[in-house]
């Protein structure tokens, strides 16, 4: 691809509305609707598929990031990037308040949810990019402060068969105040090696 392209907010579509939505400059705020949240049976025996994401169409060999600031917190307020194959083949990833403390993780759904996660209490509140790169058979999920490293969080096994869609998203499974604000979403090329 060799290029950076920024997307425009009016690019995708939400898997479910958000709510709340406002637009200032270039910058999307987001209020998660009370309930949402992504998860597939494991550990909990449930499934909800009520995430407030934004995808457009991702393709092979190219990575989407996203950068966010979020603030208020409560159990399991999360955001950062989510892709969706299938609804049993999907993958979020970010930042999501738990057990007291803010942790950086991911979620991969195959077609059940698994969760790894760290925690990050000194990114609560700051701007924070989430990067997605798909490579072959493989995702590479990268967050970190803009400006400094990225972490890599996660890879993963990534072989969908049909097309793809990714974007920014926020769930909220307590709370009805949770509110992200995106600063921007960009397509650029993938990772060139994971090291």
């Amino acid at each position: 691809m060799n290029e950076e392209r920024t997307l425009d907010w009016n690019a995708g579509t939400w898997t479910n509305q958000p709510a709340g939505i406002s637009q200032s400059g270039p910058n999307l705020q987001v209020t998660a609707s009370k309930g949402s949240d992504a998860w597939r049976e494991t550990a909990y025996g449930f499934t909800f598929a009520t995430e407030n994401a934004l995808l457009a169409p991702f393709r092979p060999d190219s990575a989407m990031e996203v950068e966010f600031t979020a603030q208020t917190f409560e159990q399991f307020d999360q955001a950062g990037i989510f892709l969706r194959a299938a609804p049993d083949l999907w993958v979020k990833a970010g930042i999501e308040f738990a057990d007291g403390s803010l942790q950086a993780g991911a979620v991969v759904t195959s077609p059940k949810s698994d969760w790894s996660s760290s925690p990050h209490s000194g990114w609560l509140g700051k701007r924070t990019l989430v990067r997605a790169s798909w490579t072959s058979d493989a995702l590479t999920i990268r967050a970190g402060l803009p400006g400094q490293p990225l972490e890599l969080l996660r890879v993963a096994p990534f072989s969908p068969a049909g097309p793809v869609a990714a974007g920014p998203y926020v769930a909220s499974p307590t709370s009805s105040r949770f509110e992200a604000v995106f600063h921007s979403w960009r397509v650029t090329d993938a990772d060139a090696s994971l090291h």
